[in-house]
């Protein structure tokens, strides 16, 4: 069995439309996905009653949030789509969202950049703009050369895109997914870049808040970081989830059900639905 419990589709920032994604999945033997959209379901009601054989869907969410002075992604899997408080939550998320996105378009204005903020809902084809059509804009516009460029000289930690104040913090976001009847998951924790010990207290502070999986791997990665990861997850008592976060073709280490496979001995959190 092949499980993929964090991808994107066009609702956010990636680039496949749900319809799009599910094909995807199911030709690179995908039996039980979920999509994960930033701080949206839509997703799921663009999909409406679609099915597709041998692939099972849970749905799904990616909310953004805060911890200490970091924004950190924490992944809903198995929410209960019709849920009032999850309705509640991502008319907040959305709301933060614009606001930060307008945020972003006035550093970069005071930066030389100017028609942000149009430039990147254009792209991003609705509100739920993301750093990703920011990036997509200054390529688009010429003030960068490409993505990473973006993100090292205008969106990257630190510089003047990276917005983080308009999110709720950690603690709200882990009760939002579960009174939404979901399990509320620690999104990729190696990208938040912190120490060993900084990465233990952020696990005690998820743990504390009522969170209880964490992404032992998120796309492929070396074999020590998923022992590590799974190390972690053992010792804090903590399931394991896994996903490629997929966002768009092409990209290697974030394909469709192609994450590197969690460790034996791992506590899988499909185990508790």
């Amino acid at each position: 069995m092949i499980f993929d419990l964090h991808t994107h589709s066009t609702a956010s920032d990636g680039t496949l439309t749900p319809h799009e994604l599910l094909r995807r999945a199911r030709s690179n033997g995908v039996n039980c996905l979920s999509i994960t959209d930033h701080d949206t379901v839509s997703a799921y009601r663009q999909l409406g009653s679609t099915q597709y054989e041998t692939l099972r869907l849970i749905p799904g969410i990616e909310l953004s949030a805060t911890w200490a002075t970091l924004n950190v992604h924490i992944v809903g899997l198995n929410i209960d789509l019709h849920s009032a408080v999850l309705s509640e939550a991502v008319r907040q998320q959305q709301e933060a969202r614009l606001r930060r996105a307008e945020q972003i378009a006035l550093n970069l204005q005071k930066k030389g950049v100017t028609g942000a903020l149009d430039g990147a809902r254009d792209i991003a084809g609705n509100d739920n703009i993301g750093r990703p059509h920011f990036a997509a804009y200054l390529v688009e516009a010429g003030a960068v050369d490409d993505v990473r460029q973006a993100f090292r000289k205008y969106l990257g930690r630190g510089k003047t895109g990276d917005v983080r104040r308009f999110w709720p913090s950690m603690s709200v976001v882990v009760r939002w997914i579960r009174e939404a009847a979901g399990t509320a998951v620690l999104a990729h924790p190696a990208h938040y870049q912190l120490t060993n010990t900084r990465l233990g207290l952020l696990a005690d502070e998820f743990i504390a808040a009522g969170g209880t999986a964490i992404e032992v791997v998120s796309g492929k990665q070396l074999p020590a970081l998923t022992r590590k990861l799974a190390q972690l997850a053992t010792d804090k008592g903590l399931l394991a989830s896994c996903g490629s976060d997929f966002h768009r073709p092409g990209q290697a280490w974030a394909e469709l059900g192609q994450a590197t496979l969690l460790p034996k001995g791992c506590r899988a959190v499909w185990h508790a639905w």
